[in-house]
């Protein structure tokens, strides 16, 4: 009987942690939904309206250099660390995006006005500044072992809402005004501010794992602290170059592939359906199959596994821009390296996860983030002088060789991968 009972224990608990998993992997779908929303609403739909409205490329642009607010968020990150709850700083800058959506509407462009413009910074801020409290937050509840699987649906979330305030809010506008598509999505914000405000599983405490001294602690001291915690994880000078390198190969094709099926004569309507649509799907699927496989097998298995894969499939885009080429080849290599970046992706995010010490998680993430922006900006750049210098097939494979020296760092990367996930790092010990 007491077996039998030990037993029926065990099932009880392996339940309770089964249903906590859900309602946390469900607060992340959530989560990083309303993260995608503003992003892709500013990036895609912005940039086609105001297109559609006659403004100059280069005046879109600026679009472009305000963005710098996604890579600069370290600058205000340890506010979010020091003051207040993480949905303190979700709710007013999900009301702000809001309210900013709907603020569009008052200006007739172009001419855009500097109002315009100041109106769009404080947009890309305040969605910044939900990002920082989002990822903190998620670091902040989730186990290490959960990582894989949460990062799963964390891309797939985010990816639906950049289609859904992306590609999607562009076709609202075609049978409705622009003006309503714009506060339908400034409804949906407050919807999900209003879901942030109403349940207590977005209200979870923050750890308990405050330095001794942490409430005495200045904000430079605080700072410092933070600083110095991600000085000192084992092999840091490893982490920065992996940080900038496992998604390089990647980042460095990606920016050209619209312009490629451009230039091999693909109608619009293969360019809408298989790079626009398909690929966000296939991306989501891997992003979800990346997650699980993280999960289950580990983080260090899922960085070198997913990662293989996510540098071989670039080779698919490689052979489809061979001159004479079955041209259904460049949709087989569309679907490949949607599907195995998304897998990729999932792993590389639970590692960064597993790294941020959870008495900074804002601060740490924001700076690997900052990182990794960092690296896909000058990606993007030079994938598209590389293209032109070298022709499409060569400059596809070169991007499968630019993804082999975060492979080179796999002596120290994966070793660590697998004590952070062990809890053999004490990331949180005292100062």
């Amino acid at each position: 009987m007491a077996a039998m009972q030990n037993k029926l224990n065990k099932l009880d608990i392996m339940k309770g942690k089964d249903a906590a998993l859900r309602t946390k992997l469900l607060v992340v779908a959530v989560l990083y939904f309303a993260e995608g929303v503003p992003y892709g609403f500013i990036n895609t739909t912005m940039t086609n309206y105001l297109r559609k409205q006659g403004m100059p490329l280069e005046q879109i642009g600026i679009l472009s250099l305000l963005g710098f607010a996604w890579s600069l968020k370290l600058l205000w990150a340890p506010l979010v660390d020091r003051f207040g709850s993480r949905a303190a700083w979700i709710v007013p800058s999900q009301i702000a995006c809001a309210l900013g959506m709907i603020a569009i509407t008052w200006f007739q462009v172009p001419p855009a006005p500097l109002g315009f413009w100041i109106l769009m910074g404080l947009l890309c801020l305040a969605s910044a500044t939900q990002d920082i409290a989002i990822d903190a937050y998620t670091i902040d509840i989730l186990e290490t072992s959960e990582l894989g699987l949460a990062n799963g649906v964390r891309n797939g979330a985010y990816r639906v809402a950049l289609i859904a305030a992306g590609g999607g809010l562009i076709m609202l506008s075609a049978w409705m005004s622009w003006s309503a598509a714009f506060i339908a999505v400034a409804v949906i914000m407050i919807a999900l501010a209003l879901t942030i405000i109403t349940f207590a599983i977005f209200h979870q405490p923050r750890p308990a794992l405050q330095h001794p001294n942490q409430e005495s602690l200045s904000a430079r001291g605080q700072i410092r602290t933070a600083i110095q915690g991600l000085v000192r994880l084992p092999h840091f000078w490893a982490i920065i170059l992996f940080t900038l390198f496992f998604k390089f190969g990647d980042a460095l094709m990606g920016k050209t592939l619209s312009a490629f099926w451009v230039d091999q004569g693909f109608s619009q309507t293969e360019i809408g359906l298989i790079s626009s649509t398909l690929g966000p799907v296939a991306t989501i699927l891997g992003a979800m199959i990346g997650g699980w496989v993280t999960s289950r097998w580990g983080i260090a298995p899922g960085l070198w596994i997913l990662g293989t894969l996510q540098a071989v499939s670039n080779l698919g885009y490689w052979v489809a821009a061979w001159p004479g080429m079955w041209r259904y080849t460049t949709y087989i290599a569309s679907q490949m390296e949607s599907f195995t970046g998304g897998m990729g992706a999932a792993a590389f995010m639970a590692f960064l996860m597993s790294l941020c010490d959870k008495r900074f998680s804002a601060t740490h993430y924001a700076f690997f983030s900052m990182l990794f922006a960092f690296s896909s900006a000058w990606a993007g750049y030079l994938g598209f002088w590389g293209a032109a210098r070298w022709g499409y097939a060569p400059f596809f494979f070169y991007t499968f060789l630019a993804a082999l020296p975060a492979f080179a760092l796999f002596p120290w990367i994966l070793p660590l991968a697998r004590q952070f996930e062990h809890g053999k790092v004490m990331k949180n010990e005292e100062e």
